[in-house]
């Protein structure tokens, strides 16, 4: 199978496909119909990928598209799902699952919920949730790719988030990534109190 991967190209989940006999193109640029008609492919795995896909893209490629998304959806929806989740104090973890016309809306195919420690960091829990995403994924993609993955539609509201979003609380990353979840969660619980 030829699977196109969008993202990073130097992700470790390039070469395991490459290593289960898949062919991958990787691409983290924009993806546009003309490219696509260029380079056909079999099936689409989105991983980290900055763009929203155009509908007519996602077209070509029903049931054959899936995004990991670090964040345990409904929750996170968006940009900066791991940020948002200490914040907001959201469920934290992570999820694959189908490629919709919306932003993260998909069905869910497998998600993973995880707990952070006292001592981790933005940055460390972020490490966190691309292992276990990592690890969802190679635990699921034969059946992905075959087409017998479980499919559930998500439930409930959730919550959803723009890049610009972060901007109006970025004060409160006094250590930038080295920042400590407990410290950042907590400075958030007092943002909440002033407004």
């Amino acid at each position: 199978m030829k699977v196109l991967f969008l993202g990073p190209t130097d992700s470790p989940l390039i070469e395991y496909l490459r290593s289960t006999g898949d062919e991958v193109v990787a691409r983290f640029e924009r993806l546009d119909l003309i490219w696509l008609n260029d380079h056909p492919c079999d099936f689409l795995v989105s991983y980290g990928y900055q763009h929203i896909l155009p509908k007519e893209v996602l077209d070509g490629f029903f049931d054959r598209a899936v995004n990991l998304h670090i964040a345990l959806l409904p929750w996170n929806r968006g940009s900066d799902p791991n940020f948002w989740s200490i914040v907001d104090g959201t469920p934290k973890g992570v999820t694959i699952h189908y490629l919709d016309d919306g932003i993260d809306t998909g069905d869910i195919i497998a998600q993973h919920e995880l707990a952070f420690s006292a001592d981790d960091t933005l940055r460390t829990s972020f490490e966190k949730l691309h292992r276990a995403i990592e690890a969802l994924f190679r635990e699921h993609w034969s059946d992905i790719r075959a087409g017998t993955c479980s499919r559930t539609s998500q439930q409930g509201t959730g919550t959803f988030h723009r890049a610009k979003d972060k901007d109006r609380l970025a004060h409160l990353l006094t250590h930038e990534w080295d920042t400590s979840i407990a410290a950042l969660a907590e400075r958030a619980v007092g943002q909440r109190r002033r407004h």
